[in-house]
């Protein structure tokens, strides 16, 4: 898409399937949302912001990482939006001293009290997206409970009380391993640290998720190639593939007909 005037021009990418948002809370049916599409969501979204934090010639904080500003492109890869916030930032500063600006169940609380904008604050608000990718619910919502209508402090709860698969999706319980979620509830739980010095880098972020990406699917194709020896052992019959010409042997007697013949068309 291009827009401007005879003296600027503004070209964007047209990311033709919405938000994330529309996908997980609006039960959109076009995208069933399984593990394997929340687990590479949520890497690719690390991974963006990875670039812009340590890759990018500039540190770049984005500083409004919410589900709605995470689009899906034609092959539903994740893509990071909205830098209307965003604040390039010197390699030698650590933190950006500003007006606190966010979105409430996203913000970091360290920078709510501060003003103190770092880029462990993008690493909290990516813990919270991570968080609702993991139990399909919404940041903010006053359906729950008042000690559970934040998502963040809530799922921290149920993680030091030890009940983290009540919090959980369903869908994700189904489908996925259990180690794997603990393994990324972990994740989650470092990102939404209240001290930002604690929480770990995006960079370490997307190396876990890729580590556990790689394991889930070295799993399933383990999983695969033993549902496929298995049906080969159920489909086979010994007789089958085997032909038996109708001349007759002759019991108890040396010879047998000249054209009978046992032909083997599979080989154990």
């Amino acid at each position: 898409m291009l827009f401007g005037d005879r003296n600027t021009l503004a070209c964007y990418e047209f990311i033709p399937n919405g938000n994330l948002f529309q996908y997980l809370h609006d039960q959109n049916e076009d995208l069933p949302m399984t593990w394997d599409i929340r687990l590479r969501i949520a890497t690719g979204i690390a991974g963006a912001l990875f670039y812009l934090h340590s890759v990018a010639s500039q540190p770049i904080y984005h500083r409004d990482i919410k589900f709605t500003n995470i689009l899906l492109d034609e092959k539903y890869r994740a893509k990071i939006a909205d830098f209307g916030a965003s604040r390039i930032i010197s390699i030698e500063d650590t933190h950006l001293t500003t007006v606190v600006q966010g979105t409430f169940g996203y913000l970091d609380p360290e920078y709510f009290h501060t003003s103190q904008f770092t880029e462990k604050s993008d690493v909290y608000s990516f813990g919270v997206v991570l968080a609702e990718l993991l139990t399909g619910q919404k940041p903010i919502s006053s359906v729950r409970t008042a000690e559970s209508k934040n998502l963040a402090s809530y799922f921290v709860q149920c993680m030091e009380e030890d009940n983290l698969f009540d919090i959980i999706d369903k869908r994700v319980v189904k489908e996925a391993e259990k180690g794997k979620i603990t393994a990324v509830a972990n994740l989650v739980n470092r990102c939404l640290e209240l001290n930002g010095k604690k929480r770990p880098t995006m960079k370490e972020v997307t190396f876990e998720l890729e580590r556990i990406q790689r394991l889930d699917k070295k799993s399933n194709a383990e999983q695969n190639r033993e549902e496929i020896e298995l049906a080969r052992i159920e489909d086979y019959q010994p007789w089958v593939g085997y032909s038996i010409s109708n001349s007759l042997a002759t019991l108890g007697s040396e010879s047998i007909s000249s054209d009978s013949e046992v032909i083997p068309i599979v080989t154990l």
